[in-house]
């Protein structure tokens, strides 16, 4: 219960805290995160956490798997909450710039932080193209909060828009198949493992998107008509 208050108290002071002084949410967010997670171990008699996520004996707010579940049910929220704020129209604009940086952008990205991530901080090539994986995403929870507060042109904004949700999904699936690279010993059987795995995302993902969104546009055109 303790930890249930604490993100909800913490959010709230995040929250104030960026309004007051007219910065980014997430700013503080990672902060606060910080600071009443890995850096309260410091301060602690015990060396635990202020604020323990996962489960960890009779500490934490999620046992077992749970907090991967709610994770994902927040980053589904996010990216839908996102994803509702593109316009179609914007595309005929912008659409050729953001497929170049979910594309190029993210390979060049990619190649360039694994690179340098095992020249400058000397790891292994796997752990530094998994970290890469990892940072190529920028995402609406940063690029959102950012573009509230910075009076851009309308089609830099747009784009950035775009690029920030678009790219969500496709670095986790990048990370993903990294991580399966890794662990798999690189062998034949990955190539198969790994597209078919991809295959499955895939298409369950576009089937089930595409099902509810008509549901969901049939849902609203159908109250709108009723209340017409």
């Amino acid at each position: 219960m303790f930890e249930l208050a604490s993100l909800v108290i913490f959010g709230v002071l995040a929250q104030w805290v960026a309004n007051r002084f007219k910065i980014p949410a997430i700013l503080p967010l990672i902060l606060i995160g910080l600071a009443v997670g890995p850096f309260s171990t410091l301060i602690t008699a015990d060396g635990q956490k202020l604020v323990e996520p996962m489960w960890t004996g009779k500490n934490g707010l999620f046992p077992g798997e749970n907090l991967f579940y709610f994770v994902s049910l927040a980053v589904s929220v996010i990216l839908f909450e996102g994803g509702m704020t593109l316009r179609r129209a914007e595309v005929l604009n912008v659409g050729p710039i953001v497929i170049k940086l979910v594309t190029l952008g993210v390979g060049v990205s990619f190649i360039g932080a694994g690179t340098a991530a095992h020249y400058i901080f000397g790891l292994d090539w796997d752990v530094s193209f998994l970290f890469a994986s990892l940072v190529v995403i920028t995402g609406p929870t940063v690029i959102g909060p950012i573009l509230r507060h910075l009076p851009l042109k309308k089609d830099l904004s747009a784009v950035l828009r775009w690029e920030g949700i678009i790219i969500d999904p496709i670095g986790a699936v990048l990370a993903i198949l990294v991580y399966n690279f890794i662990n798999s010993g690189k062998g034949l059987s990955f190539t198969y493992d790994a597209l078919f795995g991809l295959g499955k995302i895939l298409l369950v993902g576009l089937t089930l998107g595409f099902i509810f969104a008509r549901g969901l546009v049939f849902f609203f055109a159908k109250i709108s008509f009723q209340s017409s």
